[in-house]
């Protein structure tokens, strides 16, 4: 039994890891063949954002190799798709993403520890998907959106549970739990538009 539980964390972990990847090179890829539209730099930017932050707590906390690949192995892919989208020209929405991050996931670690800021970091990991869901409504066109890597973020999400259920991680869990709603949420309504003639009958100012 010893011996069962460490391979299967491996194994579970190490399969969400290449999940995750599948999920950001399905959205890289679907950018670069159909464009931007729809897509939300606000949500790219807090998932590149938030990337960092599971590096670090891989790195500090967890002393876990698999949970630093989980996020490292596709940060150039969030990049690529963030500078597609020039950020240079929305600062504000990119100040706003920094400043997110720091209340949701620094201040409650300053504060409370690695616990708390997993927790916060939990709830900025639902919230994040918000842009993504009004620019999906707001949005003329969505065929930059891939249901594929929403899908896959949903797979790659039961995984980790999965993973932080066994490795007893509440606070990752939760987090995690979190991100797996809007997951699903954004999922579902990139479908609904894809595949229906509705069409906001305003125009989109990020």
């Amino acid at each position: 039994m010893e011996l069962v539980r460490p391979l299967f964390l491996a194994s579970v972990g190490w399969v969400a890891v290449a999940i995750g990847f599948g999920g950001g090179l399905a959205q890289f890829r679907r950018v670069r063949q159909r464009g931007n539209d729809g897509v939300s730099l606000g949500t790219w930017m807090m998932f590149f954002l938030i990337g960092g932050y599971w590096i670090t707590y891989g790195l500090v906390a967890a002393h876990s190799l698999v949970i630093v690949m989980g996020s490292l192995l596709v940060w150039p892919l969030q990049v690529s798709i963030v500078l597609g989208l020039q950020p240079w020209r929305r600062l504000r929405v990119v100040l706003g993403a920094v400043g997110f991050l720091t209340l949701f996931c620094i201040v409650p670690g300053v504060i409370g520890g690695w616990s708390a800021s997993l927790v916060g970091c939990g709830l900025a990991m639902a919230l994040i998907r918000f842009p993504q869901i009004v620019h999906l409504i707001r949005s003329p066109q969505v065929s930059g959106v891939s249901v594929s890597s929403w899908l896959l973020g949903a797979s790659n999400s039961i995984l980790w549970i999965t993973y932080y259920v066994v490795s007893h991680r509440t606070s990752a869990l939760v987090a995690t739990a979190l991100a797996l709603g809007g997951n699903l949420a954004v999922s579902g309504l990139t479908l609904w538009r894809q595949h229906s003639e509705w069409r906001p009958g305003f125009a989109l100012s990020d």
